[in-house]
């Protein structure tokens, strides 16, 4: 019983962003640390290479930085995923970069993520970076933002320096759509306020951190309304149990599913009813995102992969020609007119690159209508048009059925992540 109750915890995903040496990865040490979440030889190997390395303190941040070029330059590279677990819930951390040359690998590891924490470093306030993290965590429409106000420690836990930083941050934040906003003055170094309470920051009234991450609500992140099915494989067991079996897998994207419910089938538009949702566990009452289930029809109806189950009265847009705010992720620049294999939930297709409106300074919030060269970890807005219509959502309704990658056809690599607006 004990094991299954680990299974059925929430669990939360956040990406940590912040300048270089704001103390990212400082800070997840911290947590796994305190929150008693490493064993004990990782401890043991973290304090042995820290005193090898002359540090005064344990380096927490070892535990983070995998990469051997991250240890030796004492930055985060690439996308670092670390799991941990409380009585509470289950955690994903991905720990994003920093650098500006490193923007599309802090795209990748907060997609999916319910909430950002943004590092400040106390001394430097605001900096540029801090408005390039909070405008990519909006716009990939991460639920719920934490400015974590680090190293307080060494601005003698100045109430007044974290009022001022809370402010200049509210201010950029305002042009900006973000629901949930929160601030929390820490130590990642010394611990304040990371697991345990400050008691060198009386006058902060607030909670710690972990208490955050363990109960801020995340339920109504996803979209519970408009129901969206798209299918992943189809299951023909062909054995003599489940002789005449279709069962259609995949992940729910968006609304609940129950047996009985009238459905609808994209593209073919046939109708019918479910007949039951299966899982792994065995068979369900509803099904809601983010879960993965096997839905059964009482209909025969010719579905196959990238086909959308869906409601007949609550329709995604269906469309060929699409608006998009792209992160380019190649070292070769995007091709005006270039044509790319494009993956929409589980549907692929082809598409060809119209035009391309304007890039965005990520710095000012500017749009640079003059400037249409697309280059590595650039954000730009294109129309394009694919060669079988999509069935989707705008990005800001539906994450996963407003998102599409865009693959180079010759290499195979992914060369954009794109927003449907």
């Amino acid at each position: 019983m004990k094991e299954k109750g680990y299974l059925d915890m929430e669990l939360l995903r956040f990406t940590t962003a912040g300048s270089v040496d704001d103390g990212k990865s400082t800070l997840i040490g911290r947590l796994l640390y305190d929150s008693k979440s490493i064993f004990e030889d990782q401890y043991d190997a973290i304090e042995e290479t820290s005193k090898r390395r002359g540090d005064e303190n344990i380096n927490l941040a070892l535990l983070t930085d995998g990469l051997r070029a991250e240890r030796e330059q004492g930055i985060t590279i690439d996308v670092a995923y670390r799991y941990f677990a409380t009585p509470r819930r289950k955690f994903i951390i991905a720990d994003t970069p920093g650098h500006i040359q490193y923007t599309r690998n802090m795209v990748t590891g907060a997609s999916t993520a319910n909430m950002a924490l943004i590092l400040v470093d106390a001394r430097k306030g605001v900096v540029e970076q801090t408005h390039r993290h909070t405008f990519i965590a909006t716009l990939l429409g991460i639920p719920h933002i934490v400015f974590c106000i680090n190293k307080m420690d060494l601005v003698n836990y100045d109430e007044d320096k974290f009022y001022q930083i809370k402010e200049e941050v509210e201010a950029f934040a305002s042009k900006l759509d973000i629901h949930d906003v929160r601030f929390i003055p820490i130590s990642a170094l010394k611990g304040d306020n990371v697991v345990h309470k400050s008691e060198n920051m009386e006058w902060y009234r607030g909670e710690t951190l972990l208490y955050l991450l363990e109960t801020i609500h995340i339920g109504s992140d996803y979209n519970h309304i408009d129901c969206r099915f798209p299918v992943q494989y189809v299951i023909r067991p062909h054995s003599d149990e489940y002789h005449d079996y279709r069962g259609y897998a995949g992940r729910v994207a968006g609304g609940v599913f129950k047996p009985g419910d009238e459905v609808m089938v994209l593209p073919s538009g046939f109708t019918s009813k479910i007949k039951n949702i299966d899982t792994f566990e065995g068979t369900i009452s509803e099904a809601y995102a983010p879960l993965s289930v096997t839905i059964t029809l009482e209909d025969e109806i010719d579905i196959s992969r990238g086909d959308m189950i869906i409601r007949s009265n609550n329709q995604p847009k269906i469309g060929q020609d699409i608006d998009l705010m792209l992160c380019w992720f190649n070292e070769r620049k995007l091709v005006p007119n270039g044509k790319y294999a494009l993956r929409h939930t589980t549907m692929e297709a082809r598409c060809l690159v119209k035009s391309i409106l304007y890039k965005v300074d990520i710095n000012t919030l500017h749009r640079k209508e003059d400037d249409k060269e697309v280059n590595m970890n650039d954000i730009a807005r294109v129309k394009i048009r694919t060669t079988k219509p999509l069935f989707y959502d705008r990005y800001n309704r539906n994450r996963s059925t407003g998102s599409v990658i865009l693959i180079d056809e010759g290499t195979n690599e992914t060369v954009a992540a794109g927003m449907i607006v």
